[in-house]
């Protein structure tokens, strides 16, 4: 269990859908279209009735070729959306960032969880910030260089590192959730491995998101340009649901989240009590 906002995930038992709202003009898959602030407005109404549980919102992207900002601009990009969606819409809100200023502003303005690409590893002043606030966060593996010894085991073993400078922090442990970080110091090798991985992750004993939407790992397996490549996340969104993964992070939210329902029916039992009827 972890409580984002107002809502308590059971994450022992169902994954949920994180639907991606980028406010970036460079994002690889949608940069510039959710830049305004009906716009973003729309989109997440959007991703609600397709069935998100919690938006995760970025001001700076961090895909290959991103060009980073400056603290300035990426507030700029984000508060104003914070804000906005938490005066219409009950849902939580995570924010997509590795600056500790960042977090702290956006925080007060609503932010319910921090996303993390640099697992508190980029700001040293991020931990402090997540400790003393009442937020979640996420908290992602990454690292400058795609040589491992032993892969499996160095990513499982630097997921450690990250939880425990987490804990030392002063971060309780039920407001953490891991990412392996698919496309972040990874060969295409690598990410496959990563995800394969999902159910040794859980071993660890915390809540695990997965964020693979339309990446370069999907590209190199379907030869497909980034447009084209919402079936095959939703397949590994159904994969993750199999693993036991507590999120999925996604762009199409309506196409992930019927392949998430549609997989824990068939595994767990679940699904709608009008079935027959409705055949």
């Amino acid at each position: 269990m972890i409580k984002i906002g107002n809502r308590v995930f059971d994450t022992e038992n169902h994954t949920y859908i994180m639907g991606i709202l980028n406010v970036t003009p460079d994002s690889f898959s949608d940069g510039g279209r959710h830049n305004t602030l009906d716009q973003a407005l729309n989109h997440c109404e959007q991703m609600i009735k397709d069935g998100a549980d919690i938006i995760d919102i970025g001001g700076e992207s961090t895909g290959p070729g991103s060009v980073p900002v400056s603290e300035e601009e990426e507030l700029d990009r984000v508060l104003p959306i914070i804000g906005a969606i938490k005066s219409r819409f009950d849902i939580g809100i995570s924010l997509d960032t590795m600056k500790s200023r960042v977090a702290r502003e956006g925080i007060k303005v609503g932010a319910d969880l921090i996303n993390d690409v640099w697992g508190l590893g980029y700001d040293d002043k991020m931990a402090e910030v997540i400790a003393s606030s009442q937020a979640a966060c996420c908290l992602m593996h990454n690292r400058h260089s795609d040589v491992y010894q032993d892969f499996e085991n160095d990513l499982v073993g630097e997921m450690r590192q990250i939880v425990r400078k987490a804990i030392d922090a002063g971060i309780a442990k039920d407001r953490i959730i891991l990412d392996p970080g698919i496309g972040f110091a990874k060969s295409r090798e690598q990410d496959l491995a990563a995800i394969r991985m999902l159910g040794r992750y859980r071993k660890l004993g915390f809540p695990v998101l997965l964020g693979v939407s339309r990446k370069r790992v999907i590209g190199w397996l379907l030869g497909h340009p980034v447009e084209e490549r919402d079936f095959a996340t939703s397949i590994i969104s159904a994969f993750a649901a199999t693993k036991g993964c507590a999120f999925v992070r996604v762009h199409d939210v309506k196409r992930n989240a019927e392949a998430v329902k549609v997989m824990e029916a068939l595994q767990y039992g679940r699904g709608d009590n009008d079935y027959e009827k409705n055949c």
